[in-house]
């Protein structure tokens, strides 16, 4: 009877390790692997000899951080760097800005459809990123889209969107009407957490529908506000669908416009695997401490408010 406890229990201690067994193997594969194999490939390069004919002209060599420091003084990815962070000034605040109103909307009294209002608003995000890129693309083309069209009847300019400064409002569009709908359901689910009787108390001392919003509603949902945020800023830094996807229809999106663009562009179309390694290992490495000291400094703030 004791060797049969002994076992049942030590079969019991060990199950949960048996679970986690395969996503284990599977990270391993098709994460850490990769990781790893990208970390390798950053610290070499290829290193060719006379014309590079024939075999042994070309051979793998230790680069040390070389590869680093031409990632880090390329113009073209201080640009796309530079880009990209102009185009999260526009989309980050103003999805955020209407998915947190659409939330506030719905979680009204007043409020009809909302099963519906949220379906509407919800669907984009359920549309793959290179069809809503496709989709816009073709709204944005004056020969093909029905709103140039309208412009043109009514006798009103007709901007072109795909060209200087307007690409970066074409863009964030399309990225404004696909992501809005996710960060809106994130703070409807906070909104529909907190209690009743919080509100019927501000209802009792007073307080409008715009104060309990402003004074209740906004300050309790702000943890998820900051998470929002937190994939908004990965989301941005990660842009590579929408500029890829519009480079055909327009000539004013280089193969560099986003440096993930430039990675692709070095790895796959020059085949310098070990340069386009050394700047997703650059741009991995931003985003984790931006996202680290954004998260640091959401909490130290949370810290002192609940201080106070």
């Amino acid at each position: 009877m004791k060797s049969t406890a002994r076992r049942q229990s030590y079969g019991a201690k060990r199950a949960p390790y048996a679970f986690l067994i395969p996503a284990t193997i599977l990270f391993a594969l098709f994460f850490a692997l990769p990781i790893g194999y990208a970390l390798w490939l950053s610290f070499r390069k290829v290193k060719v000899s006379g014309l590079g004919l024939g075999s042994g002209a070309r051979k793998e060599v230790w680069a040390g951080l070389e590869n680093y420091t031409d990632a880090l003084t390329d113009s073209e990815l201080l640009h796309g760097t530079l880009r990209v962070l102009g185009y999260g000034c526009i989309v980050v605040p103003v999805m955020l800005g209407l998915a947190l109103l659409f939330a506030l909307m719905l979680d009204s009294e007043k409020v009809r459809l909302a099963p519906f209002t949220r379906l509407a608003i919800f669907l984009p995000y359920a549309i793959p990123g290179v069809v809503a890129a496709l989709l816009w693309g073709f709204l944005y083309l004056p020969d093909v889209s029905p709103f140039y069209f309208v412009l043109d009847r009514l006798g009103l300019p007709q901007p072109d969107l795909l060209d200087g400064g307007p690409l970066y409002l074409a863009l964030s569009n399309i990225a404004v009407w696909g992501g809005t709908g996710f960060n809106m359901i994130v703070i409807y689910t906070s909104l529909r957490a907190i209690p009743a009787e919080v509100y019927e108390a501000a209802k009792l001392d007073g307080a409008t529908p715009t104060q309990i919003a402003l004074r209740i509603k906004i300050p309790m949902v702000a943890p998820s506000l900051v998470l929002t945020f937190f994939f908004s800023v990965i989301a941005t830094l990660q842009m590579f669908n929408e500029p890829t996807t519009l480079k055909p229809l327009t000539n004013s999106v280089s193969t560099t416009w986003s440096p993930l663009m430039k990675v692709y562009r070095d790895a796959f179309g020059e085949g310098d695997l070990h340069s386009a390694a050394a700047q997703a290992v650059i741009i991995a490495v931003a985003t984790l401490l931006l996202s680290f000291g954004f998260l640091r400094a959401a909490n130290r703030r949370q810290k002192q408010e609940a201080a106070r």
